[in-house]
Protein backbone atom coordinates (compact mmCIF):
# COMPACT_ATOMS: atom_id res chain seq x y z
CA UNK A 1 0.00 0.00 0.00
CA UNK A 2 2.96 2.36 0.53
CA UNK A 3 3.71 5.06 3.03
CA UNK A 4 0.95 7.27 4.34
CA UNK A 5 1.14 10.85 5.57
CA UNK A 6 -0.96 11.86 8.58
CA UNK A 7 -1.80 15.54 9.01
CA UNK A 8 -2.26 16.44 12.68
CA UNK A 9 -4.06 19.67 11.87
CA UNK A 10 -6.68 18.04 9.63
CA UNK A 11 -6.76 14.67 11.43
CA UNK A 12 -6.60 12.72 8.19
CA UNK A 13 -4.10 10.62 6.26
CA UNK A 14 -3.35 10.07 2.60
CA UNK A 15 -0.80 8.35 0.39
CA UNK A 16 2.52 10.10 0.86
CA UNK A 17 4.11 11.37 -2.32
CA UNK A 18 5.33 14.80 -3.39
CA UNK A 19 2.21 15.69 -5.38
CA UNK A 20 -0.32 14.64 -2.71
CA UNK A 21 1.54 16.29 0.14
CA UNK A 22 2.02 19.55 -1.76
CA UNK A 23 -1.64 19.57 -2.80
CA UNK A 24 -2.79 18.96 0.79
CA UNK A 25 -0.47 21.49 2.45
CA UNK A 26 -1.62 24.23 0.05
CA UNK A 27 -5.30 23.27 0.30
CA UNK A 28 -7.92 25.52 1.84
CA UNK A 29 -9.06 22.96 4.43
CA UNK A 30 -5.50 22.41 5.69
CA UNK A 31 -4.77 26.13 5.89
CA UNK A 32 -8.00 26.73 7.83
CA UNK A 33 -7.32 23.88 10.25
CA UNK A 34 -3.75 25.09 10.79
CA UNK A 35 -4.95 28.65 11.42
CA UNK A 36 -7.54 27.43 13.94
CA UNK A 37 -4.85 25.46 15.77
CA UNK A 38 -2.52 28.44 16.08
CA UNK A 39 -5.40 30.74 17.05
CA UNK A 40 -5.79 28.69 20.22
CA UNK A 41 -2.43 30.03 21.42
CA UNK A 42 -2.80 33.68 20.41
CA UNK A 43 -2.35 36.48 22.89
CA UNK A 44 -5.55 38.04 24.26
CA UNK A 45 -4.35 41.52 23.25
CA UNK A 46 -3.94 40.43 19.62
CA UNK A 47 -7.40 38.86 19.60
CA UNK A 48 -8.94 42.01 21.13
CA UNK A 49 -7.21 44.28 18.62
CA UNK A 50 -8.39 42.15 15.70
CA UNK A 51 -11.98 41.88 16.96
CA UNK A 52 -12.24 45.63 17.57
CA UNK A 53 -11.34 46.38 13.96
CA UNK A 54 -14.07 44.07 12.61
CA UNK A 55 -17.69 45.05 12.13
CA UNK A 56 -20.31 42.90 13.91
CA UNK A 57 -21.74 39.99 11.90
CA UNK A 58 -25.44 40.73 11.28
CA UNK A 59 -26.32 37.10 10.61
CA UNK A 60 -24.67 35.99 13.88
CA UNK A 61 -26.40 38.75 15.88
CA UNK A 62 -29.82 37.87 14.43
CA UNK A 63 -29.72 34.08 14.57
CA UNK A 64 -26.79 33.18 16.80
CA UNK A 65 -25.21 31.22 13.95
CA UNK A 66 -23.09 32.08 10.94
CA UNK A 67 -22.48 29.90 7.90
CA UNK A 68 -18.83 30.99 7.76
CA UNK A 69 -18.02 30.15 11.40
CA UNK A 70 -14.46 31.05 12.40
CA UNK A 71 -13.70 32.04 8.81
CA UNK A 72 -16.18 34.91 8.87
CA UNK A 73 -14.60 38.31 8.22
CA UNK A 74 -17.00 39.94 10.67
CA UNK A 75 -16.88 39.78 14.47
CA UNK A 76 -18.94 37.20 16.36
CA UNK A 77 -18.20 38.76 19.76
CA UNK A 78 -20.85 40.62 21.72
CA UNK A 79 -20.18 43.79 23.68
CA UNK A 80 -19.97 41.74 26.89
CA UNK A 81 -17.40 39.38 25.31
CA UNK A 82 -15.29 42.35 24.22
CA UNK A 83 -15.51 43.86 27.73
CA UNK A 84 -14.39 40.57 29.32
CA UNK A 85 -11.53 40.28 26.85
CA UNK A 86 -10.51 43.88 27.51
CA UNK A 87 -10.54 43.26 31.27
CA UNK A 88 -8.38 40.15 30.75
CA UNK A 89 -5.87 42.15 28.68
CA UNK A 90 -5.73 44.88 31.36
CA UNK A 91 -5.16 42.26 34.07
CA UNK A 92 -2.33 40.69 32.09
CA UNK A 93 -0.74 44.12 31.56
CA UNK A 94 -0.91 44.91 35.30
CA UNK A 95 0.62 41.55 36.15
CA UNK A 96 3.50 42.12 33.71
CA UNK A 97 4.11 45.61 35.13
CA UNK A 98 4.19 44.26 38.68
CA UNK A 99 6.64 41.57 37.64
CA UNK A 100 8.89 44.18 35.95
CA UNK A 101 8.84 46.31 39.09
CA UNK A 102 10.00 43.32 41.08
CA UNK A 103 6.89 42.83 43.16
CA UNK A 104 6.78 39.42 44.77
CA UNK A 105 3.65 37.72 43.44
CA UNK A 106 3.32 34.24 44.89
CA UNK A 107 1.91 31.75 42.45
CA UNK A 108 -1.26 30.00 43.51
CA UNK A 109 -0.52 26.75 45.27
CA UNK A 110 -2.57 23.61 45.63
CA UNK A 111 -2.81 24.20 49.37
CA UNK A 112 -4.38 27.63 48.80
CA UNK A 113 -6.91 26.12 46.42
CA UNK A 114 -7.72 23.31 48.86
CA UNK A 115 -8.20 25.80 51.72
CA UNK A 116 -10.57 27.92 49.65
CA UNK A 117 -12.46 24.83 48.55
CA UNK A 118 -12.82 23.58 52.13
CA UNK A 119 -14.16 27.00 53.19
CA UNK A 120 -16.71 26.98 50.36
CA UNK A 121 -17.84 23.46 51.20
CA UNK A 122 -18.19 24.20 54.91
CA UNK A 123 -20.16 27.37 54.12
CA UNK A 124 -22.42 25.43 51.77
CA UNK A 125 -23.02 22.71 54.37
CA UNK A 126 -23.80 25.22 57.12
CA UNK A 127 -26.29 26.93 54.80
CA UNK A 128 -28.07 23.72 53.86
CA UNK A 129 -31.55 23.48 55.34
CA UNK A 130 -31.81 19.70 55.71
CA UNK A 131 -29.27 17.81 57.82
CA UNK A 132 -28.07 14.64 56.20
CA UNK A 133 -29.18 11.41 57.90
CA UNK A 134 -27.79 7.99 57.13
CA UNK A 135 -30.27 6.04 55.03
CA UNK A 136 -31.13 2.63 56.53
CA UNK A 137 -30.58 -0.41 54.35
CA UNK A 138 -33.67 -1.46 52.40
CA UNK A 139 -34.17 -4.29 49.98
CA UNK A 140 -35.34 -3.30 46.50
CA UNK A 141 -39.11 -3.40 45.91
CA UNK A 142 -40.41 -6.77 44.78
CA UNK A 143 -37.80 -8.85 46.61
CA UNK A 144 -39.04 -11.84 48.64
CA UNK A 145 -39.22 -11.61 52.44
CA UNK A 146 -35.86 -11.63 54.26
CA UNK A 147 -36.43 -15.11 55.67
CA UNK A 148 -36.58 -16.61 52.15
CA UNK A 149 -33.36 -14.95 50.91
CA UNK A 150 -30.14 -16.99 50.73
CA UNK A 151 -27.49 -15.89 53.30
CA UNK A 152 -25.36 -14.23 50.60
CA UNK A 153 -28.18 -11.76 49.83
CA UNK A 154 -29.21 -10.98 53.40
CA UNK A 155 -28.21 -7.69 54.99
CA UNK A 156 -25.44 -7.92 57.59
CA UNK A 157 -26.53 -7.93 61.24
CA UNK A 158 -26.24 -4.61 63.12
CA UNK A 159 -22.83 -5.46 64.65
CA UNK A 160 -21.47 -6.86 61.39
CA UNK A 161 -20.79 -10.45 60.41
CA UNK A 162 -19.12 -12.58 63.10
CA UNK A 163 -15.45 -13.29 62.35
CA UNK A 164 -14.35 -16.92 62.74
CA UNK A 165 -11.73 -17.47 65.48
CA UNK A 166 -9.08 -18.72 63.04
CA UNK A 167 -9.25 -15.36 61.13
CA UNK A 168 -9.12 -13.05 64.16
CA UNK A 169 -6.04 -10.99 64.97
CA UNK A 170 -4.04 -11.57 68.10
Amino acid sequence: MGKRYFCDYCDRSFQDNLHNRKKHLNGVQHLRAKRLWYDLFRDAAAILQEEQTKKPCRKFLQTGQCDFGSNCRFSHMTEQDLEKLSAQVQGEKRLKELQREGADIPPGTIEDWLDKRAQRLSAAQSNSALPEKPVPFQYPPGWPPVQELPPSLQAPPPGGWPVPRNLQWG
